[in-house]
């Protein structure tokens, strides 16, 4: 077996020394230089997380035949830049939030196309607190969303942080004006 040890060892100490005459040690300090930028600039690279959740459920007598036209669908055209569970599917309605909830003190705002009247809309979206998650009908869209840094038009923060109750429950979307 003291053989086999030998042996490897030869065979390792070749191999070190093959690098050591064909690398140098700058070398070696700009490859773990790029390998730290790397490292950092990784996390902001844009990457899609629209395949992590699911479409809204309606039961099929409230389908609508254009998911567009449907507040009850992730695909409804309010939603574009919506983050969270539907105040439709909670025990709400698009602007008013379920029962013993209150609307955030703050929110973010998107521009949404109407497939309707072809025109832009300012839509703020409202997070209603104070109950735990709805759990029902959750919808992500990120539509001309920004980084976290222009906190006006990011979505995923918890917008019920400002109010007593920071639990968030539901997302209602109201017009604001046009855009």
């Amino acid at each position: 077996m003291k053989w086999f040890t030998r042996l490897l060892d030869r065979q390792a100490e070749k191999a070190v020394r093959q690098v050591a005459h064909t690398q140098g040690r700058r070398s070696l300090i700009g490859k773990l230089g790029v390998a730290l930028v790397g490292g950092a600039v990784l996390p902001m690279l844009p990457f899609d997380r629209s395949g992590q959740f699911m479409s809204a459920q309606a039961a099929p007598a409230a389908k609508a035949k254009d998911p567009r036209l449907d507040p009850t669908q992730c695909e409804y055209w309010r939603y574009c830049a919506f983050d969270g569970y539907l105040c439709t599917c909670c025990g709400g309605s698009l602007t008013q939030c379920p029962p013993g909830t209150e609307a955030s003190k703050v929110s973010w705002v998107g521009t949404c196309l109407n497939p309707q009247d072809g025109r832009q809309y300012l839509v703020s979206y409202n997070d209603c607190c104070g109950k735990g998650s709805c759990g029902e009908c959750l919808c992500n869209n990120n539509e001309r969303e920004r980084p976290g840094y222009r906190l006006g038009v990011h979505n995923d923060i918890n917008w019920c942080m400002a109010n007593t109750s920071p639990m968030f429950h539901c997302t209602t979307s109201i017009i604001v004006g046009l855009a």
